[in-house]
């Protein structure tokens, strides 16, 4: 399996991406791990909400294919404790997905399009974090996940 997390517009911020980096090339010796970075939008100022989440919907469906696996990180998702998302991660293995994407919306969230396109929502807090910053803080608990099926010494309940 391949996992995914495909987002809009770069990582702006030097700790952010000293982060991603560390815990990404930590990621390598468990899973085939991309972090896919769509362009951001130009020209926004004048799109209302709903035309900005359908342009980024536009660029979403351009990496997507018919038989990926799509979990939304999205506020109104689900939320797990680490070792329910490690499981969650097991069973799509088991289950033999071949490409399992999350996507991160721009900031009004994703257009409706995207939600029915996607097999799952998933909420890492009931807090609200930059966009930037959910980036880190996902690809940490990818990196958490394969720790807790490997049973290595990393999480501690």
């Amino acid at each position: 399996m391949k996992i995914t997390l495909l987002v809009i517009g770069k990582t702006d911020d030097a700790y952010l991406i000293e982060g991603l980096d560390k815990y990404l090339k930590r990621l390598k010796h468990y899973i085939k791990f991309e972090l896919q970075v769509l362009p951001d939008l130009k020209k926004t100022k004048n799109l209302t909400e709903q035309e900005q989440k359908i342009k980024e919907a536009a660029l979403f469906f351009k990496f997507i294919q018919p038989q990926d696996d799509i979990i939304l990180l999205d506020d109104k998702g689900s939320e797990l404790s680490s070792t329910r998302f490690a499981d969650l991660l097991n069973k799509k293995m088991i289950a033999n997905v071949g490409h399992l994407i999350f996507l991160v919306g721009g900031p009004y969230g994703f257009d409706a399009s995207i939600y029915q396109r996607a097999n799952q929502k998933l909420s890492l807090s009931k807090l609200t974090f930059s966009h930037q910053m959910v980036r880190l803080f996902f690809v940490e608990q990818v990196y958490r996940a394969f720790t807790i099926l490997k049973g290595e010494p990393y999480h501690h309940e």
